[in-house]
Parts: structure tokens; C-alpha cells; sequence
């Protein structure tokens, strides 16, 4: 806990340098709060300006176990701590959309309509937005460019022999922004010999937002819903292709231990999960790659890499495909800024960290970012035309609005399994 080695890749610390700041100040707090100093504003202000990414707890060479502490703490200041009118107002807001699909895709249309009308080109020049409600501002940078989101299908069959049946899930800001990952994950599975169970009538939020903001209780209400969505299929998998959700998921046996009606369940069901990468390369691939004439920047989610300890499968599925070039991004450990609603509930901090690892981003030269978060490609997509802005004119990007194409190992697994031109990913 003295030793300090967490500090370098701390993401608060390296902009403030304040030691409460770091993994091991809160600690401190942490430990005075157990020997009865009371739950202040100050100490609640840094617990909350804590990302979350966990990149202290793989830097930590005694193992301390900094994710369940600052977990369990969250959970401690959700239930003792009495927030301001406007924070509570922005939380509940927060929470009564972002863990549910229905809702997140209502908001598609008028997005769309403002996406396509122009305004948002005009939102952008002037700036007035993020001076006068920098949270709002926060959101409208962040939101995607909307493709088409047809309904999933009930199941997917393997195609060839089956060697797996595996269940997937669709998410939340993945399945209302990102639609064509799922997809793509689904064709992938498919083409790997999986037959894929969707079931996208049933299944809601996985939990992972409300477990990582110290909703304990809401997020065991979603872990049972979406096991009890499932529990007719006779699954050998379960499939994942958000970061953070896949995190969650894995935890659901200490979620629900407590719970004797789903404590099995759920342990049963978290050993079932598995993150597409992690699965793809368990399973051995099948399906032909086809050459992708393309570099790509890979960036490691801090769930995908940090909590799950899943670093070389990507990349292994990456470098596996004829003509790709990957190309690896200074500091890796550190956060892009996202970590769930971190960004919405802290813009001005999260836009640095954003700003910082596009720049890296952008200094490997690649065409293709790729990753495998939705929060990541948005607080990237975000980021990249300031970062670009701040370097100089860039001749060579094909998206001369980000700076950089984006895409989900997903998109790229599939563009080159379906021989698609290179262009697809690019445009």
C-alpha cells in the first residue's frame, strides 16, 4: 500500500497529483472511514473522482485488491451519503436511462433528426453549449453517427458443424448506438461454427453501470432478470462484446452469493461467460481471413484489460488476418476517460484524459482504431477532432472529421471473414 507504483498509471493522479487522488490515498480514506471519520463532502468527492479503470490494481505488485475496496465504498456512499439537489437530479436522470435499451433507443429518431438537420455541425462552431451546460455538451459530442438498427433475430444458426451454443448479449448504449457490433459479433459466432442465442425480447441491462456506481441492489435486480432471460437455453457459453458489461457479468456469483434462490444460478452463469476475443481464441478459429490491407491502433478497454486480464487474444485475433498491420499505442494503462457515465458526470477531466490518449492514438499513424467498448469508441470518436486540431492538418486520414476511423474487433473480424473491401471499415 506505501510503495507508490499505482501512481504512474492512476489517471486522476497524473492530472491533479494529489495524493487522495491516487489509488493509495483513497485507501487512506478509505481506512479512516472504517475507524469512524465521518462520510465528508471532501472524502465523497474523492472517492467519486475515481474512474474506476482498475489499471492500479494490475500495477499493484502485493495484490492489493483496490476494485473490491473502492466497490464496496460506492456502495457505502449510496446508501450514507446525502448528495446535492443537482447531483442527485443528474444521477437519477443518469440511471432512469442509460440501463435500459427501450428507452436509450427512443431517443434515436430525434437524435437522427438533429445529426441530419445540420445543427449539430452549427452546435459544434460556436461552442455555446459546452460554456453554458458542459454535461449536455458532454452528451451531444459523445453521441455516434446513426446507422440502421434492424431488430436482432431470436437465434443465429452455426454455420457448418456446430462445435458450441452460445447466448449473446446485446447491451444497452450497444444495441440503441452501435447495432451493426452486435451484428457483426452475431455473424462472427456464427461463422466460427456457434449457434447463437439472442433472445432480444427478454433481455434488458446486464447491471454493470449500477454495480460500478455502488447501485448494489439495482444491479442484482438486472443480473436476475437476465439470468432468468436465459435459463431455458441449454448454453455452453455466454457471449460479450462490451468491456464493462463482461467485467460485471463475471461477477455475478458474488453478486447474487447472498440470494438462495440464485446464488447457484448465477455462479453457473458467470462461469459461463466469456468475452468474444477471449472465446474466439478458446475455440480455435474455423473461418477463412481474408486479407485487410489496413493498420490498425488497438486500444485496451480498462474491463477488457485490467479487470479481465484479456490483453493478447485481441491482438492475436488482430495480427491473424492477411495484411493488417497492428500497431500498438503509447501508455496503454491508461483510461481514455470514459469509465461508464465518468465522463458524463465529470466532462471537463474526462475531455483531458480524452484529448491525451488521442493524441497517442493518433501518433501511431494508423488508419483503424480498433477496440472492444462502446464507452471507449464514443470518448474517442469525441476526442480525435480536437486532438487532430491541436497537431496540424492530417492528409492522410480518411475521416477527416475524427481524424481516424473507428471500429469494434467485431467489424474487423467480420470484414475480413466475409471478404468485405477495406473501404467499409474506413468510410
Amino acid at each position: 500500500m506505501h510503495c507508490g507504483f499505482c501512481l504512474p498509471s492512476c489517471p486522476t493522479y497524473l492530472l491533479w497529483g494529489e495524493e487522495m487522488d491516487s489509488p493509495r490515498g483513497r485507501i487512506h480514506l478509505i481506512k479512516q472511514g472504517l475507524e469512524g471519520e465521518p462520510l465528508s463532502e471532501t472524502m465523497v468527492g474523492h472517492f467519486d473522482r475515481c474512474l474506476g479503470c482498475m489499471a492500479c490494481v494490475t500495477a499493484c505488485p502485493s495484490g492489493v485488491r483496490y476494485d473490491t475496496l473502492i466497490e464496496r465504498t460506492r456502495q457505502q456512499v449510496e446508501r450514507r451519503h446525502v448528495r446535492s439537489p443537482r447531483e442527485r437530479a443528474l444521477r437519477a436522470a443518469i440511471f432512469a436511462l442509460f440501463p435500459y435499451p427501450r428507452r436509450l433507443r427512443l431517443l434515436r429518431g430525434p437524435l437522427w433528426a438533429y445529426q441530419a438537420s445540420g445543427l449539430r455541425n452549427l452546435v459544434d462552431r460556436t461552442g455555446l453549449l459546452r460554456r453554458l451546460a458542459p454535461t449536455l455538451a458532454t452528451l451531444e459530442s459523445l453521441a455516434p453517427r446513426l446507422t440502421r438498427a434492424p431488430r436482432p433475430p431470436r437465434r443465429v444458426p452455426a454455420y457448418g458443424p456446430r462445435r458450441a451454443a452460445v447466448g449473446m448479449l446485446t447491451g444497452c448504449v450497444q444495441s440503441a448506438f452501435f447495432p451493426g457490433v452486435n451484428s457483426a459479433t452475431a455473424r462472427v459466432l456464427a461463422a466460427e461454427g456457434c449457434e447463437v442465442v439472442i433472445n432480444p425480447e427478454r433481455q434488458g441491462c446486464c447491471g454493470a453501470l449500477s454495480l460500478h456506481n455502488g447501485r448494489e441492489e439495482e444491479a442484482r435486480r438486472f443480473a436476475r432478470d437476465l439470468i432468468d432471460a436465459f435459463a431455458a437455453e441449454r448454453l455452453d457459453y455466454f457471449v460479450v462484446n462490451a468491456a464493462g458489461c463482461g467485467s460485471a457479468l463475471k461477477e455475478y456469483g458474488d453478486l447474487l452469493a447472498d440470494d438462495p434462490a440464485y446464488a447457484e444460478r448465477a455462479a453457473a452463469f458467470a462461469a459461463r461467460v466469456r468475452d468474444l476475443s477471449e472465446l474466439l481464441v478458446e475455440l480455435g478459429p474455423v473461418a477463412t481471413r481474408h486479407p485487410l490491407p489496413v493498420s490498425v491502433a488497438y486500444h485496451d478497454a480498462c474491463h477488457l484489460g485490467h479487470a479481465q486480464g484479456i490483453r493478447s487474444q485481441p491482438r492475436e485475433l488482430l495480427r491473424a488476418i492477411p495484411e493488417l498491420e497492428l500497431r500498438e499505442i503509447a501508455d496503454p494503462e491508461l483510461c481514455c476517460g470514459s469509465a461508464g457515465v465518468w465522463n458524463v458526470l465529470n466532462p471537463e477531466p474526462a475531455a483531458r484524459l480524452g484529448e491525451r490518449k488521442a493524441r497517442d492514438v493518433l501518433a501511431t499513424g494508423a488508419s483503424l482504431l480498433v477496440t472492444a467498448n462502446p464507452g471507449c469508441l464514443m470518448q474517442i470518436a469525441a476526442a480525435l477532432p480536437r486532438a487532430a486540431d491541436a497537431s496540424g492538418p492530417r492528409s492522410t486520414s480518411p475521416r477527416g472529421d475524427r481524424g481516424m476511423a473507428l471500429a469494434h474487433t467485431a467489424q474487423v473480424l467480420d470484414a475480413s471473414i466475409r471478404r468485405l473491401p477495406v473501404t467499409r471499415l474506413l468510410d
